[in-house]
């Protein structure tokens, strides 16, 4: 009875360690998502900053504008590089707890496992001992 208690205790945990790990992994999909989604804005940025062409051939309030626009594009994009650079430290933070929330999984489905195994063995055990048990009493029967 104490180890039927046990083993459901048990399950119920490593549900919800199973939870929680596939908590934690939707929302770290969820921040690769987001991070590749920073990265496409920088590449297109760059890309708006590198092929607007060089200004010196152009006329002087033209090359101001287009030099202005120049700068405004890179410090937007040196923006989202910070923004990148953060949300990819909390991504590592984000991948600590996913590793620490499985590796808690495993080793309560490892004593789960052991638990179980050990019920087995008693239950095998007892069995054992009944087989035994009437064999002794047919055998003593078998003599009279």
């Amino acid at each position: 009875m104490k180890n039927e208690h046990t083993i459901r205790n048990l399950s119920t945990l490593v549900t919800l360690r199973d939870n929680e790990v596939e908590k934690l992994q939707s929302e770290l999909a969820a921040k690769e998502n987001l991070r590749d989604r920073y990265q496409k804005t920088l590449d297109r940025l760059t890309t708006l900053y590198e092929s607007s062409g060089p200004t010196g051939r152009l006329p002087m309030a033209l090359a101001t504008n287009c030099g202005d626009y120049k700068q405004a594009v890179m410090a937007m994009a040196d923006s989202h590089r910070v923004d990148l650079n953060m949300h990819e430290a909390d991504m590592a933070v984000s991948k600590r707890a996913l590793n620490a929330a499985y590796a808690k999984r495993e080793v309560l489905s490892q004593v789960l496992m052991k638990e179980q195994q050990s019920v087995a063995n008693a239950l095998n055990a007892k069995e054992r001992k009944n087989h035994d048990e009437l064999a002794t009493q047919l055998w003593f029967r078998g003599q009279k």
